[in-house]
């Protein structure tokens, strides 16, 4: 062999092999930033998330904090959504790639993309679309576990709805929104009373520099504990009933742009601003209700699908030759319920029976009957006996009291879950943090082992 192109050959070899060997330390050598239980976030994950927060807060306001301090905030969102994540894991919530392909087809349907254009639109965003997907199950793994072990576990009484109703009308505060400001000075449990003092007298230096004008954004993202920090604190707007109850009495005392003295709770202690207070005048509301009966037949298995439908036609044509509707349904309706009275289904309100039943209900002539139609649960034939305007403003009323009241209780109950989930776990925290200069704790001498959770009763 010429031995020029031995050496030639050698050195290739050599070059190739380093640079095997380089790669091979930068994947075994990525710095360890944090280990949760028994996995860790590496300093490249945490790189690119810190990357896409400091993108979004800049987007929000040219008043950024300090470099390490929203480092810490980023971290610990970071180490929230492992612990979620790895409960989900262990109990064995997945999302499957059927699941996911739905919900990334919606959002491009919703953004008015095909996936084609939706893949280029993340392309120029400079997001890459595995790692879109990736985040998305993340996220949508995230959102049902929170269903499974605090929405599901959410019941809200007639009598809570009665009370929050008549607390409403007492106070006059139905129809206003709040647009709170929100800042957590967290307290982590079990600290001592000198420790709990020195984190009230944090929270009053803060009131006192905000007083003095500093921008209460910036203070949020700096000092806050609570989950909206990186938004500047701001809670958006919100009916009474939305906030936390910690925070709905004192919103109503305040005036604009006042800030609130300490305000405690088992998670630290709040500060809320009052940045706006708007009236939203109530509508009322007034649907079209359907007077209904039906005929239900149903296949006796899953290959008697036409057998159902001779069935049908054959009671079909015993109507049009003007046997009675009440008497057809009481003998012959698979739906016993309404059988037993001839069919009826009482007064119908609109989104009360399945979308292929309904519309076909609706496209019946007061006093007919319509042709066969096949629904999820069978075929039928639906008469229509009248129809009507209901005011439902009071039924309306009700349904939107109770659903601020479950949203109120599933933020507050999620957010104790995630202190609780947060306090139960192994963290370590492999990259120093440094207190600021003011803290009361730079120099307490008694450090918590963790550091505090991001809880906002409020957000």
């Amino acid at each position: 062999m010429n031995m020029k192109l031995t050496h030639t050959l050698i050195a290739a070899l050599y070059l190739l092999l380093s640079a095997t060997a380089w790669a091979e330390q930068v994947v075994w050598t990525d710095r360890i930033v944090a280990v949760v239980n028994d996995d860790v976030i590496t300093e490249t994950e945490f790189r690119k998330q810190f990357a896409n927060v400091l993108k979004q807060v800049r987007a929000q306001t040219e008043r950024l904090p300090p470099e390490d301090v929203l480092r810490t905030q980023v971290l610990e969102r970071m180490i929230l959504a492992r612990l979620q994540l790895q409960l989900a894991e262990k109990s064995g919530l997945k999302i499957d790639d059927t699941s996911l392909d739905r919900a990334v087809e919606g959002i491009a349907k919703q953004n008015n993309f095909s996936m084609q254009e939706f893949r280029r639109a993340l392309d120029r965003e400079g997001y890459d679309y595995g790692d879109f997907r990736e985040d998305l199950r993340r996220d949508m793994t995230v959102a049902r576990l929170r269903q499974r072990e605090v929405e599901n576990r959410i019941n809200i009484t007639e009598q809570e709805v009665d009370h929050f109703l008549t607390t409403q009308a007492t106070q006059g505060s139905a129809e206003a929104e709040y647009r709170l400001a929100h800042i957590l000075i967290a307290v982590p449990e079990g600290s001592s009373p000198a420790h709990v003092s020195a984190y009230e007298q944090e929270a009053r230096a803060i009131i006192e520099r905000l007083q003095q004008g500093a921008d209460f954004a910036a203070v949020a993202m700096e000092k806050s504990s609570g989950a909206k920090a990186l938004e500047g604190g701001d809670l958006g707007w919100r009916k009474l009933g939305q906030l936390p109850t910690l925070f709905a009495d004192e919103a109503q005392r305040m005036k604009i742009g006042e800030i609130s003295q300490p305000i405690r709770s088992p998670s630290g202690f709040h500060i809320i601003k009052l940045i706006e207070k708007r009236n939203v005048k109530e509508e009322r509301s007034v649907i079209q209700q359907t007077l209904a009966r039906h005929i239900l037949v149903r296949p006796r298995s899953a290959t008697e699908g036409n057998e159902a439908r001779l069935r049908i036609e054959r009671l079909y044509q015993r109507l049009a030759n003007g046997e009675d509707f009440a008497a057809l349904a009481t003998a012959n309706s698979d739906d016993k319920a309404s059988a037993i009275n001839g069919g009826d289904l009482g007064w119908v309100s609109p989104n009360m029976m399945v979308p292929e039943f309904e519309e076909k209900m609706n496209e019946v002539a007061k006093g007919a009957f319509s042709k066969p139609f096949e629904s999820r649960f069978g075929w039928h034939i639906v008469q229509v006996l009248d129809r009507r305007d209901h005011d439902n403003t009071e039924e309306m009323r009700r349904d939107k009291a109770r659903a601020l009241l479950r949203e109120r209780r599933i933020e507050e109950e999620y957010q104790l879950w995630l202190r609780r989930l947060r306090d139960e776990a192994f963290v370590e925290i492999r990259t120093p943090t440094q207190e600021p200069a003011n803290s009361p704790l730079s120099h307490a001498g008694e450090a918590p082992a963790k550091s505090p959770l991001p809880l906002a009763g409020a957000g």
